[in-house]
């Protein structure tokens, strides 16, 4: 099941906005009061705060895009920066270099 910040990420995106645009209208609270993290703050413009059926509703989603994320982000950081990739060309040649890419593709496969 996603957390409310991969909820709200994602009511972002079906609406045309980011994260990483509205991160400073949102926030997002936990008192410690057994009830959880809630919005706390939106301030997104031209966009109303949602409501918590309408993020529960995007709980499938959500979990896809997060699983979608962690794969793209598993696969970064074996491939390695540009340059250790064109390095191991360099040392290993081009065909070791895709064999080495498709194996990390096949252990992070998108879904």
């Amino acid at each position: 099941m996603a957390n409310i910040f991969n909820k709200v990420q994602q009511y972002l995106i079906n609406n045309s906005k980011t994260w990483e645009a509205e991160e400073n209208n949102i926030s997002l609270q936990n008192n410690s009061d057994g009830a959880g993290v809630f919005i706390a703050t939106w301030n997104v413009s031209g966009l109303a705060k949602p409501t918590i059926e309408q993020l529960d509703n995007l709980n499938d989603e959500a979990d896809a895009s997060e699983a979608a994320r962690l794969v793209l982000i598993n696969r970064r950081k074996e491939y390695g920066t540009p340059e250790n990739q064109i390095e191991n060309i360099i040392e290993n040649g081009l065909e070791a270099e895709q064999a080495r890419v498709q194996t990390i593709k096949e252990k992070y496969p998108k879904e």
